[in-house]
Order: structure tokens, then C-alpha cells, then sequence
């Protein structure tokens, strides 16, 4: 008989205490997978989210915060700043990002090039139910948010008209025609949005004048976005001109809100992955101390197996043999028991995030499994080698 048939049939015959030895590496290995599929998942779900956000700038009013004190005693903070921006910046605003594109990309066209979208969120009930109401420009609004369909009706034209989204239609019983009041003001629906998945699924759209107007908020806006449509557009450029030439405003280029977000989710994952190593770490040593038992127990099979010529090296690879299918083993469900739980455990730390299965994890966790239960298979495996015949029979 084969020394690796042996090797297997004495798996076989000691299943349980197998298992008991790959439990750790399993668990290790499962959480490491868990972690870096979630992970991934939110990553692309970020990117995916400003990728349709469509703006590549977000204009906000510029808003500070001082501390206030008395003596020596902190009273706290106090925001200093407007709540809106005034339209009068709008032109400012095209100019300097018309100007940078046209920088970075060489040309002297002197028509508009990015999309300049203003809007106006305002909080107040229709129907008794609380919605937020979007003014915004139609034109603009419609260049940034491309994918945008409207399932009754049609878009938004003209004044004192309205776009509701999929689910504030449903909530409000909305439908196309119907008629709302917005602060005294009658505004007709003319069309109903396809669920995009998103806040806008909850909002009412009208016309940026319309608000304005219902609301006695003329010749101001809330936020601006702006969509520089091209990938080498210099965004964080462009937002530090507007910061330092139009006051009262702050620029924020979405990729650094992503690259923020991106960064806290590097830290709770670094966080995550060392407990998964702690857990690694506990793993190993339940095999060494399963090694260790096993030897104990095989005293009188490694001296019977020493009598009949096996040699140290061959003794040692019986365990090594034994750490490697507790690797491979504990690493293939690992892999699948850290997918499932990416599965379950995903949408709910993060919503709306689409989890797949990741198979470029499968072959490192293989490895890796394999790794710490070879590693923690070395010491035993030279003890068992070291046992002499004669000690062997000693001991029964």
C-alpha cells in the first residue's frame, strides 16, 4: 500500500478529530473570504452609485463651523454661513469649469461644455404625507441623469408641472394628470419615473422657477452639480478654483467622496482581517495540539511502521500528507461557507449592495489553509520521526 493510500484511510477512520482540526482553519478561512467579498461588493457598489450619480462635482453653499466659548468653558459650535446659493454664481461657475476642460483637453471651443444641473430641495407635505421636492433645470437635469425613464406620462415641461418618482406615485397615490399643491401653488403631474433604485424614487421634480417661486425662494439653489463629461476632465482642479474664486460656495469632487467612503471601508475591513488572523492563529495551534494528540496515540503504529524500515522521512510525510487534506479541506469550505455568509451578512451591513460568489478567492484559500496546517504540522511531525522502537513499546 501507497503511503498517501495509508494516509487517506487513516483520515477516513479518524474523520472526527479531522474535522475537529480544520474547524479553526475553516473558521479563519471563512471570515477572510467573507471580509473581502463584502468588501469588494461595496467597492463596486460605491463606484457603481457615482458612476450614476452622473455629476462629477457637487457645488454645496459653504457653511463653517466656529467654536464659541466663555472664559475658559467650551459652549460648543456654532455654523456660520448660508443655506443657499445664489443663481448669480451659476455663470461663474461655467466659466471656470469650461475653462479647465478646455485646458485639459486643448481645444478653444467656446460653446458650453459641461453640464451645469442647479436644484432647490425642499421639504413639505403633500397629500399629509412629507415628501422632499426637487427643483431642478429640465434641460440640465436630463443631460446629467441619462438613464432617467418615464413609465406614464412624459418628462417634465413647462411650468407649475411635476415628475414623480416610482415609489413617492405609489405612496401618494399619484397618478398621471392628478393635480398637488405645493404651498398654495397648483402643479399638474405630467409624468411618472421607472424605479431607479435610488432617493429619487421618493422625490417630486418640478421645475426649478416652479419652487422657487411656491416656496418665495427666488434666484436661489441649494446644490449645483456639475457633470464634466470626460475622463480626463481635472475635477479636483476645477473644484479648487470654484473654492478659491467664488465665495460662499464649497466644491467637492465626487471621486474624493468615494475615496473617503473608500477609505473607512479599508479601515473596518483592515479591522475585520485581523480578527480573521486571530482566528487563523487559534486555528493552527488546535492543529498542532491535534497533531499532537494523534502522536500520542500512533506511538505503537510509528514503531511498528519504524521496525518493518520506514524511515524518518517517510513518517514525516504521513503527517504532513494528513495537514494537507486538513488544508484542502478546511480551505474549499471555508471558501464556501465565507461566501454564503457575504451572501447573508452583506445587505444588511450594506443596503442595496449586489453580492456575487468571487472564484479568484477559491485557489488562495486552498493555499492559504493549506499553509497554516502544513505550518502547524512540522513540530508533531518531527516528534513522531524522533520516536524510537524500543519507546515505542515502552509505552503500551
Amino acid at each position: 500500500m501507497k503511503l498517501y493510500q495509508m494516509v487517506v484511510k487513516d483520515v477516513i477512520r479518524r474523520k472526527k478529530r479531522v474535522l475537529y482540526a480544520s474547524l479553526g482553519v475553516v473558521i479563519g478561512v471563512t471570515t477572510i473570504v467573507a471580509v473581502l467579498t463584502i468588501a469588494l461588493a461595496a467597492e463596486a457598489n460605491i463606484y457603481g452609485q457615482i458612476e450614476k450619480y452622473g455629476a462629477n462635482l457637487m457645488v454645496m453653499p459653504a457653511i463653517s463651523d466656529i467654536d464659541i466659548g466663555l472664559g475658559g468653558l467650551s459652549l460648543g459650535t456654532l455654523a456660520i454661513g448660508e443655506n443657499y446659493i445664489s443663481e448669480d454664481k451659476l455663470p461663474e461657475i461655467r466659466r471656470i469649469t469650461d475653462g479647465k476642460i478646455r485646458e485639459a483637453l486643448g481645444i478653444e471651443d467656446e460653446g458650453n461644455i459641461a453640464t451645469i444641473a442647479p436644484k432647490l430641495y425642499m421639504n413639505t407635505k403633500v397629500n399629509g404625507t412629507s415628501v422632499i421636492v426637487v427643483g431642478v433645470d429640465p434641460q440640465e437635469e436630463h443631460k446629467l441623469k441619462t438613464w432617467w425613464r418615464v413609465s406614464e406620462g412624459r418628462y417634465l415641461e413647462g411650468p407649475d408641472k411635476a415628475l414623480v418618482g416610482a415609489t413617492a406615485a405609489e405612496l401618494l397615490e399619484l397618478n398621471v394628470g392628478d393635480t398637488i399643491t405645493l404651498n398654495g401653488r397648483e402643479i399638474t403631474i405630467t409624468g411618472i419615473l421607472e424605479e431607479t433604485g435610488s432617493n429619487e424614487d421618493y422625490q417630486v421634480f418640478v421645475p426649478i422657477e416652479t419652487a422657487q417661486k411656491a416656496f418665495n425662494k427666488e434666484g436661489l439653489v441649494s446644490s449645483i452639480d456639475v457633470r464634466a463629461l470626460c475622463s480626463a476632465c481635472p475635477t479636483a482642479d476645477i473644484a479648487s478654483s470654484i473654492n478659491e474664486n467664488i465665495p460662499g460656495v464649497r466644491a467637492v469632487a465626487v471621486k474624493q467622496i468615494a475615496e473617503t467612503e473608500m477609505g473607512m471601508m479599508e479601515k473596518i475591513s483592515k479591522f475585520l482581517l485581523a480578527l480573521a488572523g486571530i482566528t487563523l492563529a487559534v486555528g493552527c495551534f488546535g492543529v498542532v495540539n491535534t497533531m499532537m494528540t494523534s502522536v500520542h496515540e500512533r506511538i505503537k503504529d510509528i514503531g511498528i511502521m519504524k521496525a518493518v524500515g520506514a524511515s524518518r522521512n517517510q513518517i514525516i510525510k504521513i503527517f504532513l500528507y494528513e495537514a494537507i487534506i486538513i488544508g484542502v479541506a478546511g480551505g474549499f469550505f471555508g471558501y464556501v461557507a465565507g461566501t454564503l455568509l457575504a451572501y447573508i451578512v452583506g445587505p444588511l451591513v450594506f443596503k442595496g449592495v449586489a453580492v456575487t460568489y468571487v472564484p479568484q478567492y477559491f485557489l488562495p484559500s486552498l493555499v492559504l489553509a493549506t499553509f497554516i496546517a502544513v505550518i502547524a504540522t512540522v513540530y508533531p511531525a518531527f516528534r513522531a520521526s524522533k520516536i524510537k522502537v524500543a519507546d515505542s513499546f515502552r509505552s503500551l
